[in-house]
């Protein structure tokens, strides 16, 4: 049955319409905001997924070019893989609903977001989202939801909620908030340096609006929600749980307390086995049965048993304080080939960052929805096998690495010079050489190290960190905040709270949850600790390494020299057929980018020829003036007068009258092709020839 609701979202209207499109889905809506339109389906599997330990959920969002009126420009025309802002977006939904998915649930979950129409000032990833948790809550599916999001802006010193197109492009802010009616589930924010209070006034205000969204998706599920289906539950029975704790407990608490991350780990092996064998002779051809269930079990208690020493001994497995940082190690200036590069360490996290930088037509061309078609700024984030000693064959970038890529890039963004400033593009890579927990902080760390030892004159420092949580199981509205958390705490912990920024505010913000969301005193709370976290970062390691953009940039970074011609002047510096730009090209080996506007990019390693070609396209751009004098070259001699070369495929004509006194003299006595003479321009006409005088003969 057809159904229609609607309510304004920030000065738009949002509607979302039931029972018309994709009957067969368990879950179904189309969400229109303003002119935007994204169809939302969710679909579960009727049986669990054999085998696995965590709930199986996937979530899509689809971008299709037909929406903003494109035809894609690929080889087949027609949509490939999902582009980076969709595997962001699919991440940032994903994020604040999988936490509210009952923990032993094991059924597929499906969450496709479709989009079908797209208005520049109405946002279709916020309502992908508030589809997705539409379609999920009037499903069967079971959700402890729903969830809603919106985007916050800060336009000329005010919060803005959802900010249009003209506002977007003004913003210091790109906040996408998510939470349910009580607490914010997830935040992912890209800013310009905004301080922390204003942040959390953000966060805060981008709340006040979600709850109003929730407010209508509670009567849409009221109305038309279907009962929530029964399903297999994968929780471990509290007879074996018990048993295994049991026999257990005090090795479990013995093992997990190392330094050091493989040893930790071979402990945990070590007692896996010693379980199995155990129970293998306790329960004999029982155990097959048994055997996930104990393993589960086996996991519960490892979780348990870290999560309790922290909280109640504020004591970490490695042996440090609450508050304490890992040890932290920095240098620049490792591979002199490469245009920068840096190391940076924290404990057993090590990410090593390498710079390139390009002329700006290596900007990378965009082809999506938004009103962004290229990107002057590149991070790519890598995190191989080998960094967690797994033996495991190396793919390309999965979902993980391009999140962090983009967070690392968000961060970072900011205090990139404008191509004016520094005419280049930019790549930063980031390997993960060793890895356990923040990696992708420690990428931003490296990355800004790598940048200043490119010489690119970054506006600030940036550093990033996480701080993490534990929420008291008896008692929910406690909680303990711990900083710097490493692999195993990120794991069995609540929260992963990544903060990036200078000493002047924050550059972005990533936030993970595995509880049902953060009061605003824990996201108060974790901006202080971040922030102090990241200024001794930032003044006790990183500055020690290098504290400021190197003066000049690496002898093997191509040299770039930018000049502003007239725009007619173009078509001469290009020639008929490209003649004359490739003679340029040909003769001093640079690279040559011409922008419409008359925007001039000359790239090249060797200075001198670099400098050559500068001199070749000013002389073919510089305007002729009455009354100059030039060396020219005689190019052709004829009865009436003399062709001479004043300026690259600039000819004048010195008529004879203009060269012979004598009538009985011959114009071939008096110049030939190939002699340099000195010319003044004596007039242009109205067709724009150019007459000349002589003015003497150039001695060589």
């Amino acid at each position: 049955m057809f159904k229609k609701y609607e309510m304004d979202l920030a000065g738009r209207k949002l509607v979302i319409e039931t029972g018309k499109m994709a009957g067969q889905a368990n879950g179904s809506c189309l969400v229109r905001y303003g002119q935007t339109a994204v169809l939302v389906n969710a679909t579960v599997s009727k049986k669990p997924r054999e085998g696995i330990e965590f709930f199986p959920l996937s979530v899509d969002y689809e971008e299709k070019l037909y929406a903003v009126g494109k035809i894609p420009g690929s080889f087949n025309r027609r949509e490939g893989r999902a582009s980076e802002n969709a595997i962001l977006v699919s991440r940032a939904i994903d994020r604040p609903m999988r936490p509210l998915f009952p923990k032993d649930f094991r059924n597929d979950v499906c969450i496709n977001c479709t989009v079908l129409s797209v208005e520049p000032d109405c946002s279709p990833e916020i309502a992908a989202m508030i589809g997705a948790s539409i379609a999920v809550s009037i499903s069967e599916i079971p959700f402890n939801g729903p969830i809603a999001g919106v985007n916050v802006g800060y336009v000329d010193n005010q919060i803005v909620i959802n900010p249009n197109l003209e506002q977007r492009q003004k913003t210091k802010l790109d906040l996408t908030v998510a939470g349910t009616s009580q607490k914010v589930c997830m935040i992912e924010a890209g800013a310009d340096q905004i301080p922390e209070d204003i942040m959390l006034e953000a966060i805060i205000k981008g709340h006040e609006e979600i709850k109003r969204i929730i407010e209508l998706i509670d009567r849409i599920q009221k109305e038309i929600g279907k009962p929530k289906m029964e399903y297999v539950s994968f929780k471990v029975s509290q007879d074996i749980y018990n048993d295994v704790y049991e026999y257990v407990q005090d090795k479990m608490y013995k093992a997990i307390q190392s330094p050091h991350k493989e040893e930790r780990d071979r402990n945990i092996d070590n007692l896996k086995e010693e379980v199995i064998e155990y129970f293998t002779n306790k329960y004999g051809q029982e155990y097959e049965q048994k055997q996930i269930p104990i393993l589960d079990a086996l996991y519960e208690i490892e979780k348990k048993t870290i999560r309790k020493m922290i909280y109640t001994e504020h004591k970490r497995v490695d042996g440090r304080g609450i508050n304490d940082i890992r040890p932290l190690s920095a240098e620049v200036g490792l591979f002199e080939r490469v245009h920068g590069s840096a190391l940076f360490s924290r404990g057993q996290t090590q990410v090593l960052s390498i710079v390139t930088l390009a002329g700006l037509s290596e900007i990378q061309e965009l082809d999506g929805l938004d009103e962004k078609n290229s990107k002057r700024y590149m991070h790519h984030y890598n995190f191989p096998a080998y960094s967690t000693g797994e033996a495991r064959q190396a793919r390309g970038p999965g979902r993980r690495e391009i999140g962090h890529g983009a967070l690392s890039e968000r961060a970072l963004e900011p205090v990139i010079p404008s191509k004016e400033e520094f005419p280049y593009a930019i790549r930063v890579v980031s390997e993960v050489l060793s890895s356990n927990g923040s990696t992708s902080q420690g990428s931003i760390c490296a990355s800004t190290l790598a940048l200043m030892d490119a010489g690119v004159p970054i506006k600030e420092p940036v550093a990033g960190i996480s701080t993490g949580l534990i929420i008291d199981e008896s008692e929910p509205d406690k909680h303990l905040m711990i900083l710097d958390i490493q692999g195993v705490e990120d794991f069995f912990g609540d929260m992963d709270f990544k903060v990036a920024g200078t000493k002047n505010g924050i550059t972005a913000i990533q936030v993970d949850i595995k509880i049902d969301g953060l009061s605003t005193q824990i996201i108060k709370e974790a901006f202080e600790k971040t922030k102090e976290a990241r200024l001794h970062i930032l003044n006790e390691v990183m500055l020690k390494a290098i504290d400021k953009p190197r003066e000049s940039i690496s002898k093997y970074a191509p040299k770039i020299h930018n000049l502003q011609i007239n725009p007619d002047k173009i078509k001469d510096v290009i020639g008929t057929g490209g003649k004359v730009i490739n003679k340029i090209i040909e003769e001093t080996g640079v690279k040559i980018d011409i922008d419409d506007d008359g925007s001039v990019s000359i790239l090249g390693n060797d200075e001198q020829k670099l400098l050559m070609a500068v001199a070749m396209i000013e002389s073919i751009a510089k305007e002729i003036e009455v009354g100059e004098i030039y060396t020219g070259r005689v190019t052709k001699v004829m009865n009436f007068g003399a062709f001479v070369e004043i300026l690259p495929n600039k000819e004048g004509l010195i008529h004879i009258s203009k060269l012979v006194n004598d009538k009985n003299e011959k114009i071939q006595d008096i110049v030939k092709p190939g002699d340099e003479i000195l010319v003044q321009v004596v007039n242009i006409d109205h067709q724009g020839r150019i007459n000349l005088s002589k003015m003497g003969t150039v001695e060589n």
